[in-house]
């Protein structure tokens, strides 16, 4: 079989000359040739290659924003140039890969070895906690941990997070405002809530920021903890309270993010067909059944 791991290496080392010296997509059919000439030996998978380098240079914008979502705390032209190419060539993996042929942790393990090769002290953990996190936030296996690791868990550093499901009425018919995520999902809006004085305060803010929109908080719907990784700190506890809001039927104005591209008013009867992540279904159905019970009961 040939060398994969041999393989994701020259393509790193032609993404990073790539990134480096601003060469067209098309120059760097030529520094992979001369890349593979070099390093490659005869134990290499050219049309893996080949493949890889594409995805990722056609993939670069959208992988580049999931990079600020997971990394908020480093802009993309703070990160290390090998570091940063490291985590594209990782993300095209872990994200768009067939899961298959690169399951998500062989993508994970793979560039965490990219990085303690070519990185520097700190790049294995660093490109640890970015891949980390976003294989959290794909809803993979591993969220909760229990039993002997509670302690643990409540040692880790807090993060305390507030999302809404927000809805209206028009003509008639009631409407969720949505956001789409850059990992193809549709989720609610959701933000960090730690300086202010309640959940509800937070989130009404939180509306306000990402949507636009003022909004009135009804009531919970739902609450929950997991333990993701963070790029810096390691493993955090990310307490998240949702709630029911109400606005009027106005244009969203979505903030720019780097973790969201798109936000919508949607039908109630539409929402059925939508990308949800798994865990977002159990808090979206309870809000709808909160509001067809309240509409009821007037």
């Amino acid at each position: 079989m040939a060398n994969r791991h041999l393989a994701r290496s020259v393509v790193l080392q032609t993404l990073f000359e790539w990134d480096t010296t601003h060469a067209s997509a098309k120059d760097t059919e030529a520094i992979l040739a001369r890349n593979v000439a070099e390093f490659g030996g005869d134990d290499v998978d050219q049309p893996f290659m080949d493949g890889l380098l594409k995805g990722v240079l056609a993939k670069k914008e959208d992988i580049d924003l999931v990079i600020g979502k997971a990394a908020p705390e480093w802009p993309l032209e703070r990160i290390a140039p090998v570091d940063r190419n490291i985590l594209r060539l990782g993300l095209f993996e872990l994200l768009f890969a067939d899961r298959a042929q690169v399951p998500a942790k062989v993508a994970i393990n793979e560039a965490i070895e990219l990085a303690k090769t070519f990185g520097g002290d700190s790049s294995g953990r660093f490109v640890n906690g970015v891949l980390g996190a976003v294989y959290k936030e794909l809803g993979e296996p591993g969220k909760d941990e229990q039993g002997s690791k509670k302690v643990k868990r409540e040692e880790l550093p807090l993060e305390k997070m507030g999302g809404a499901i927000v809805y209206c009425k028009h003509d008639g018919q009631y409407y969720l405002a949505l956001v789409h995520d850059v990992f193809g999902r549709w989720t609610l809006s959701k933000g960090h809530i730690e300086e202010d004085a309640s959940p509800e305060i937070g989130v009404k803010r939180v509306i306000k920021e990402e949507l636009g929109l003022e909004a009135k908080i009804e009531g919970q719907v739902g609450e929950n903890e997991y333990v993701a990784s963070h790029p810096e700190k390691g493993k955090v506890r990310k307490h998240v309270w949702f709630f029911l809001a109400t606005a009027s039927f106005e244009p969203i104005v979505l903030k720019k993010s780097g973790g969201l591209d798109d936000a919508k008013w949607f039908r109630l009867q539409d929402i059925i067909d939508l990308n949800f992540y798994d865990d977002m279904l159990p808090i979206v159905t309870a809000a709808v059944q909160k509001l067809l019970d309240n509409h009821s009961a007037k």
